[in-house]
C-alpha cells in the first residue's frame, strides 16, 4: 500500500494527536465570595391606644347675700348755755336815771 518516505533533511513528521483520557486533578480551592442577600419583611404590630372621655358638669351654685337696709336722718341740735357773769336781779337793780337834755 503506502510507503512512507523518509525525507532525511525535513525534520520530524507529525504524527496524527490522539485523545487521551480526561485527567483530573485535585481541585484547588479560592477563598469564597462573599454575597449579602437582605430580606425584608413587613410585620404589622397594631397598637391600640384605647381612650376614654369623662364629661364633668360642675354647677357653680351662687349663694348671693343681701342686705337691705332703710336709712333715716336725724338732725340733733345740740345747744349750750353760757353764763358769762350774774344776771342782774331786777328786784335789786338801780333804776336808771333819765336826764333832761336842755337845748
Amino acid at each position: 500500500m503506502f510507503q512512507r518516505r523518509r525525507h532525511p533533511a525535513k525534520g520530524p513528521h507529525c504524527c496524527p494527536p490522539q485523545m487521551m483520557p480526561i485527567q483530573y486533578d485535585p481541585p484547588q480551592f479560592l477563598p469564597p465570595e462573599q454575597y449579602v442577600r437582605t430580606n425584608y419583611i413587613h410585620t404589622v404590630v397594631p397598637h391600640v391606644q384605647p381612650a376614654h372621655v369623662t364629661t364633668v358638669n360642675k354647677h357653680m351654685i351662687d349663694h348671693q347675700y343681701y342686705f337691705p337696709c332703710t336709712e333715716s336722718v336725724v338732725n340733733e341740735c345740740c345747744e349750750t348755755h353760757t353764763m358769762c357773769g350774774m344776771p342782774p336781779n331786777p328786784c335789786h337793780m338801780p333804776m336808771p336815771h333819765h336826764h333832761k337834755h336842755m337845748r
